[in-house]
């Protein structure tokens, strides 16, 4: 959803508690984030070592040399040949499931380097765009100067966020939804929103709990994007390099003794710009860190879920677009949940309209970024799987969402009041989308495509 916002006063009260908060948060988001950020790290290593295998020294060789003359000591030695038989073929299973541990580990360590690969290879195509986005966030030093340059701020992140997201590559494949998730979809959206609106009527602000959730994701996804933005900016010896650790916390995270420098630095980086959106700082002075948390956030949803299908985005679209019109236009559930629970879950940008009275930001929600955003990326993976001749799918949805996030922006602007973006959006994505099917010659491949979960994308008929 897109508002207008009023001005922001942190109070002393306000203040104190936040420096109590603080102290909690910051240990918490360490902690958490330093333990599953360095397995997450070393998810991403390009080679481990081989743990040497300790081995018990069976004591079935000292049975076996003793001598008895005995029937029952004969018959003791039998039975003990049977009991150890069986730890043998139990130490076999275990070696068994070590080596296929171990071969499961290696594959996998060759498809995230090749995935990293690829990731590389992608961020350097598109590096025009992430200068671009880079160079956007100098633009609030002529805010006073330009009065609309926060409209350009809004338009160049999200219009670019959406495009690079859609041609971004992955490691892993994305999680499709089907169906029955998109059709409940709204309902579970609109039963979260009402939550935290019930809370905040009854005087319970549940932004310190929701806030550290956000930051602890918002750490990693930092951490995730910034490899392969990283590695193209350094030597090749930069990224292959591995730091080591501490033996007995490897074996306390299940990992090899060594990291990826690459992954730790942009774990640092991650967790800093945590702790930084936490400091008792007016949210003027760090909205750009709120800012590159949220956009971290974006580009992590956009490449981890897919809509799989047409007719799953439509009916997912469709509820999504109901929910926002009737939450911005029929109640004022959004606006007071955007305004009073601060998080790094949309884009802010100062405003400095007159009429501004208690939050000095105008907002782009996270979510008009990423629902439509998700249908962006869908298209271009129909574009591979069709080879439209005539007009590109994905070039189609991009410029058809920078014309509905522009069409928004103006009647905002004229009507100075909030206005409910995919209201908007979706329509003309998924009226672009059957347009062009049908300039392509393709309306019905588009309508039934659905994609393989395998990334394989076929057209089923």
């Amino acid at each position: 959803m897109i508002e207008k916002a009023m001005r922001y006063r942190l109070t002393n009260k306000s203040t104190v508690g936040f420096l109590l908060t603080l102290l909690f948060c910051s240990s918490f988001i360490s902690f958490a984030v330093a333990f599953g950020g360095i397995k997450y790290v070393h998810q991403r290593s390009a080679c481990r070592s081989d743990r040497k295998n300790c081995q018990l020294l069976s004591p079935k060789k000292l049975l076996m040399s003793k001598d008895s003359d005995s029937e029952g000591k004969n018959k003791s030695q039998t039975n003990g040949d049977n009991f150890f038989r069986k730890f043998e073929l139990f130490d076999n299973v275990v070696d068994e499931k070590q080596l296929s541990q171990k071969e499961k580990a290696r594959l996998r360590r060759l498809e995230v380097e090749e995935g990293e690969m690829r990731r590389q290879k992608q961020v350097r195509k598109d590096a025009v765009l992430y200068f671009a986005l880079f160079g956007l966030q100098f633009l609030p030093i002529i805010n006073e100067l330009f009065p609309f340059v926060g409209l350009f701020y809004f338009l160049g992140m999200a219009c670019i966020t959406v495009y690079v997201a859609a041609r971004q590559e992955t490691i892993d494949t994305s999680e499709l939804i089907n169906e029955k998730n998109a059709l409940f979809a709204p309902i579970g959206a609109s039963i979260s929103l009402l939550t935290i609106y019930t809370f905040l009527k009854f005087g319970i602000d549940p932004t310190n709990a929701y806030t550290i959730i956000v930051t602890v994701f918002g750490a990693l996804s930092v951490s995730d994007i910034g490899v392969p933005i990283l590695r193209n900016l350094c030597p090749t010896e930069f990224y292959e390099t591995r730091v080591p650790i501490p033996s007995k916390l490897a074996n306390v995270l299940e990992i090899e003794p060594f990291l990826p420098l690459d992954g730790l630095i942009t774990l640092f980086i991650g967790v800093i710009s945590s702790i930084y959106y936490w400091l008792p700082t007016a949210m003027t002075q760090k909205f750009i860190i709120s800012n590159i948390i949220a956009w971290s956030i974006a580009m992590v949803s956009l490449g981890s879920i897919s809509f799989g299908s047409f007719q799953t985005a439509a009916i997912l679209l469709s509820g999504l677009f109901l929910y926002d019109v009737y939450f911005v236009y029929f109640s004022d559930a959004m606006m007071t949940v955007a305004t009073k629970v601060e998080a790094p879950i949309k884009f802010i940008y100062p405003n400095l309209s007159s009429n501004v009275q208690d939050y000095p930001f105008s907002v782009l929600g996270l979510g008009d970024v990423v629902v439509p955003g998700l249908f962006v990326r869908f298209m271009n993976q129909v574009d591979k799987a069709l080879k439209p001749e005539k007009v590109s799918y994905l070039n189609v949805a991009s410029v058809a969402y920078f014309v509905a996030l522009s069409v928004c922006f103006y009647v905002n602007k004229v009507t100075n009041s909030g206005q409910p973006a995919l209201f908007f959006l979706d329509p003309t994505l998924i009226g672009s989308a059957l347009v062009a099917s049908n300039v392509n010659g393709q309306f019905q491949d588009v309508w039934i495509y659905r994609e393989e979960k395998e990334s394989t994308n076929k057209v089923k008929r």
